[in-house]
């Protein structure tokens, strides 16, 4: 395997460019080199240690310190803000926070001394109300370090939230954590090597800042005399000392750029999402092939569900009235931009395009924010907080409740036993494989006691061998939930085998809201009944069957009463695929092309096209195929009976 960034064979950089780039590096060096070359390397000792560098260091370290955690207690909001919250003048907002970056130190000096002096806009008033005078002084100092250096954790901090997918953040709050205690808990620690670049970017400036302090602190030796300052007044009495205290400046700056590696800048390293970096490296446990273990001997078993009916009249994109009583799994279909998210979203209170009055029990939770409304969702991806075991992300729910850690903890192992992943409790996220983080994930919303319990696609990135493991799992612990559960699926099986009822969405509407067993026998959405397998031809009804709209006609065993707008739903296994005309009884006969041969199993998907009929699959078995000799691009003729074709009313 080649490794990142070694040049490739061919890969030679043009001379135009080299000789440029070999120039702008001797023009970084040779400042640097001069400072190395000049430096008295044998006072260098005794320059450090003087009574005034040591001093000039103390207050800088002490300037830049305060400058740090001013820093932090303001920087670290405004750019949740900037990078979170949409409010007009966010534009002017960042402008303001990286004007320092780009104003000459001094001017930045003189609008502080304006700001803050004695004569300054609000330095009267500091002084007559609290007896503070900032210019000349150590707290003036801080100041001017602090409107120089913020900037930088501002930018840095502020890149690193816009990186961060808010999903992780959402799915907190559906298990009950509030904004402080998400933010506390779940943004900062996943944002912390910008925070923390951002930090260290921050402290060298202030320990750096030169231009702003003289002019608006002044230079008084043991208040405001940095050790920049120290370095300006060295070079008029004793240059040999400058140089040395000036290299003892560029060794600080130098170790905090090494040690950052390019995280402020972005180059090198891998800034992706961390859900997608333990993707990369999750190795598949060899447990995760094995069959579900069965819960330990002893293990508790869950209490009796408390009942949670559900009813939602929901307004905006998605538009539908939803009832359901406690234990109900409804499965949420239809096409993207059906509205699925949408609903699953204003049920959480999550989304502007939606609005959801929801009742749960007894409960109207509408005007509750989403943690406080016993919601708790599970995204595609089970969003599992990277930083986070197995065990404190399910004991998150609970301890977010105000449940202490101990039983908190007790309470999580308990369910990861009994979703067959309690021996991986200790593990992190990027430690497990897709099906053992789906378990966890779903253990992690169980835990937390929700009232409603919503699923996207929660097996939609698994194998089919895992997806089936994991469903039989959801299919169990669904059984004894008291709550209502909605799960968005585009799998047919997840539909049949988990649901209830099966909810169709198009455009936001509800094309069709009954038992799995009478969708799949009559799907009213040309979508669902692709997604079952089936052929769906829309039309309009006649006397003796349905006039297709893509042209043709069908006939029908039972037809609906003429100018129905109708589907006519035909199964694939009932389309009978010939080289000749067939004779004898079928009603619906159509030449063709064999345009695509798919695999389904132990069976032969074909995919044949007409000029006198839709496109329509059939299904065969190899076997029937090779007598036929069919391939691409064979003509033959389908049938279809009367009897095997079936119209739904639209």
């Amino acid at each position: 395997m080649r490794r990142p960034g070694r040049r490739t064979a061919g890969a030679r950089a043009p001379l135009l460019l080299t000789v440029p780039a070999l120039l702008a590096v001797a023009f970084l060096m040779l400042p640097l080199a001069g400072i190395l070359v000049r430096t008295s390397w044998g006072e260098l000792g005794a320059h450090l240690t003087a009574a005034a560098t040591t001093e000039a260091l103390r207050l800088s370290l002490l300037v830049s310190l305060w400058a740090l955690g001013l820093s932090l207690l303001l920087g670290v909001p405004l750019a949740w803000l900037l990078a979170r919250v949409p409010f007009r003048g966010k534009a002017f907002v960042r402008s303001l926070v990286l004007l320092p970056m780009v104003l000459p130190p001094t001017v930045g000096g003189v609008a502080l001394l304006l700001a803050f002096g004695r004569r300054g806009l609000l330095g009267p008033w500091l002084e007559d109300t609290f007896g503070v005078t900032l210019p000349f002084h150590t707290s003036g100092a801080v100041l001017a370090a602090t409107f120089v250096a913020m900037p930088f954790l501002v930018i840095s901090l502020e890149g690193a939230l816009g990186g961060l997918r808010p999903r992780y953040e959402e799915t907190a709050a559906s298990l009950g954590a509030s904004p402080v205690r998400v933010f506390l808990t779940v943004t900062l620690p996943m944002v912390a090597p910008g925070l923390v670049a951002g930090a260290a970017l921050t402290w060298a400036r202030a320990l750096g800042e030169f231009g702003a302090t003289i002019t608006f602190a002044g230079n008084l030796p043991g208040t405001t005399q940095t050790l920049p300052l120290q370095v300006y007044l060295l070079l008029q009495d004793s240059p040999e000392a400058a140089t040395s205290v000036s290299l003892l400046l560029l060794a600080i700056a130098m170790i905090v750029l090494i040690a950052l590696r390019g995280r402020w800048t972005g180059t090198p390293g891998d800034h992706r999402d961390p859900a997608s970096r333990a993707a990369d490296v999750r190795p598949e446990d060899p447990a995760a092939t094995a069959p579900l273990p069965e819960p330990a001997p002893g293990l508790p078993r869950a209490s009796a569900p408390e009942p949670w009916p559900l009813h939602a009249a929901v307004t905006g994109f998605t538009r539908l009235t939803l009832d359901a009583g406690p234990g109900t799994t409804i499965a949420v279909v239809g096409p993207n931009g059906a509205g699925k998210t949408t609903l699953l979203r204003a049920l959480l209170g999550l989304t502007p395009r939606a609005h959801a009055a929801l009742r749960l029990g007894d409960d109207d939770v509408t005007a509750l924010p989403p943690h406080r409304r016993g919601v708790a969702w599970v995204p595609q991806d089970g969003a599992l907080f990277p930083h986070l075991s197995a065990l404190a992300n399910t004991a998150y729910g609970l301890r977010a409740h105000g449940e202490p850690r101990a039983a908190a903890r007790r309470a999580a192992q308990d369910w990861l036993d009994r979703l067959g992943v309690g021996h991986l409790a200790h593990r992190r996220p990027a430690q497990l494989s897709g099906g053992q983080a789906q378990r966890v994930a779903l253990a992690r919303a169980l835990a937390a006691r929700p009232r409603l319990l919503l699923l996207d696609e929660p097996l939609a990135a698994l194998d089919q061998t895992t997806r089936a493991r994991v469903r039989h799992t959801l299919r169990r612990h669904l059984a004894e939930f008291g709550g209502v559960c909605l799960i968005v699926t585009h799998d047919p099986v997840e539909a049949v085998s988990l649901a209830d009822r099966v909810l169709v969405l198009e455009d936001g509407r509800v094309l069709q809201d009954e038992p799995p067993a009478e969708v799949t026998r009559h799907p009213r959405s040309p979508w669902v009944a692709r997604m079952l397998g089936r052929n769906a031809w829309p039309g309009t009804a006649t006397a003796d069957g349905l006039a297709l709209a893509g042209g043709g006609h069908l006939v029908v065993a039972e037809p609906l009463p003429a100018g129905t707008d109708a589907l006519a739903v035909i199964a694939p296994e009932a389309v009978s695929v010939h080289r000749e005309r067939p004779t004898g009884s079928p009603r619906n006969v159509w030449p063709g092309t064999v345009r695509e041969i798919t695999s389904a199993g132990s069976r032969l998907r074909l995919l044949i096209t007409s000029a006198e009929a839709p496109d329509l699959v059939a299904e065969i078995t190899p076997g029937a195929a090779a007598d036929l000799g069919i391939a691409d691009g064979s003509t033959v003729w389908t049938s279809v009976k009367a009897t095997e074709a079936t119209a739904v009313p639209l």
